[in-house]
């Protein structure tokens, strides 16, 4: 069982010495931080729904995937399946990367192998709905080939991820 990390005061002093900055600004240029406060409001409206979404997802999968079901099929003895699902999964997964990083974060702890983790993100390069316009631009031939070396390749990058990286279990 993995040991509970402390959490420190670190992200709240940083917190602090930033509004402080903000405030310290403010009395020298209002204006600029005015137009800052703007901006940052309008790209919170763009991230909240998209970490709805992550926490959604992490509940979801807190709900349905057990470590042991991980361990099975995602863990270092889940064999050719365990790539088949982080392969395919990574193929049919949409949406923005960032959004996947906690959720995968969250399977490497409950047993889901470093390999995997990394052969789901980078076949993520194979995007279904583009594959039609890619064949027609480049030709059926050369749209197979390419994505056969994604798929090929992020196994690769997925072994010698865990080879550079080996799990402390």
């Amino acid at each position: 069982m993995p040991k509970k990390q402390q959490k420190g005061r670190g992200g709240w002093l940083f917190l602090g010495l930033v509004l402080a900055g903000y405030g310290l600004f403010y009395l020298v240029k209002p204006d600029e931080i005015s137009q800052a406060l703007t901006f940052f409001t309008h790209v919170m409206r763009q991230v909240l729904p998209v970490l709805g979404i992550v926490f959604l997802l992490l509940f979801i999968s807190n709900l349905l995937l057990k470590p042991k079901w991980i361990k099975r099929y995602l863990g270092k003895e889940s064999g050719t399946k365990g790539w088949g699902m982080a392969v395919l999964g990574g193929i049919l997964s949409i949406g923005p990367v960032y959004v996947w990083y906690e959720v995968l974060a969250e399977l490497k702890t409950k047993g889901m192998r470093t390999a995997l983790v990394a052969t789901f993100l980078y076949s993520r390069a194979v995007k279904l709905p583009l594959l039609p316009l890619m064949i027609y631009y480049f030709g059926l031939t050369y749209t197979l080939v390419l994505c056969l070396y994604l798929v090929v390749f992020s196994v690769i990058n997925g072994i010698l991820i865990e080879r550079l990286m080996p799990s402390k279990t």
